[in-house]
């Protein structure tokens, strides 16, 4: 007779385990049975049977909810849950968790990797070489320049003590909840509209909630610099792309980067088409360190709540609402 395994856990998050095996150790060695979907296959015919999951970005719906009869808890490979219902998690009684902190590091770094490049234009004079031409755009320094960061949690004081290497001014849209890191980091909160119109660099890092969906639209980009570089790395939705194109296009702002958007794009997307705009494939938790400390993170979150019915990340209608009021 084989061996009963004592929980059926669904792993989707593609990188789960993958440059180190020791989340997936870590499940197993607890007796789960992991059931991975393929490519094109839908986690839906997985979860049906299944007491948790590791989830990437799908939605988990009411209907998702309703079939999947023994799912106790869905445990985030990262920190976003916007994809999840909340309120329809909360009826049929499964919890969800998220994993904070993880990948803060890595998603810092390319958020001053998306500046750097974005500023400079890296991308398209690698283009232009690789084409053998030696075109050698004017860019713009980062050194002693305003920075401005929409959001002063774990990923936004990242970048304050990065930006603070460029000897930059470093203003915030947020409640500063650490007083001694800003005073460190002389870190100022200002209005959104003194951001907007005072920095040369500006970064997202706030959730997609109802209060922060295009929240920088058309009237924010006419209140930036016409040097500004804006980079968001939080989620697709929070900038207006169509905005954000016009801005580009008509140089009402010098660049972007950005590592999220609102839809897939593709090649005929308007944002592939401009010089000025770096693009990412939602990379800012794609590295060794990030990967393998968000699958540690998910898994101890999954294994503490079948175990003992709590973890110590747990994500609620109630918590959500208040991180909504406090905008990140």
């Amino acid at each position: 007779m084989g061996i009963v395994k004592k929980w059926r856990v669904v792993v989707t998050a593609r990188s789960f385990g993958l440059s180190d095996p020791a989340p997936l150790k870590m499940l197993e060695d607890a007796g789960c049975l992991v059931m991975r979907p393929q490519a094109g296959e839908e986690p839906a015919e997985y979860l049906k049977d299944a007491d948790g999951v590791i989830a990437s970005l799908e939605s988990y719906t009411k209907e998702i909810f309703a079939a999947a009869k023994s799912l106790k808890i869905i445990s985030r490979y990262g920190v976003g849950y916007d994809a999840i219902d909340l309120a329809a998690a909360k009826e049929a009684n499964v919890a969800v968790a998220i994993t904070p902190g993880a990948n803060s590091e890595s998603a810092a770094d390319l958020a001053m990797a998306l500046m750097l490049g974005a500023a400079r234009h890296v991308p398209f004079m690698d283009s232009a070489v690789r084409a053998g031409g030696s075109t050698r755009p004017l860019g713009i320094e980062m050194w002693k320049k305003t920075i401005g960061i929409i959001g002063m949690g774990r990923i936004g004081m990242g970048v304050a003590r990065r930006a603070s290497g460029f000897d930059m001014r470093i203003l915030c849209f947020d409640s500063i909840k650490d007083r001694a890191f800003a005073e460190k980091y002389n870190v100022q909160c200002v209005p959104l509209d003194t951001l907007l119109s005072e920095s040369d660099f500006i970064t997202i890092h706030v959730p997609l909630t109802p209060d922060t969906r295009n929240m920088i639209d058309s009237a924010a980009f006419s209140k930036m610099k016409k040097t500004a570089v804006l980079v968001n790395t939080a989620r697709g939705g929070i900038v207006d792309e169509d905005a954000l194109a016009a801005a580009l296009s008509q140089g009402r702002i010098a660049a972007c980067g950005l590592d999220v958007t609102s839809e897939k794009l593709t090649a005929e997307s308007v944002l592939c088409k401009l010089p000025n705009c770096v693009l990412t494939p939602h990379a800012g938790a794609a590295t060794h360190e990030a990967a393998l400390n968000m699958g540690m993170m998910a898994v101890k979150n999954l294994l503490d709540f079948l175990e003992t019915g709590k973890c110590e990340n747990l994500v609620t209608v109630e918590t959500a609402q208040a991180g909504r009021r406090r905008g990140g």
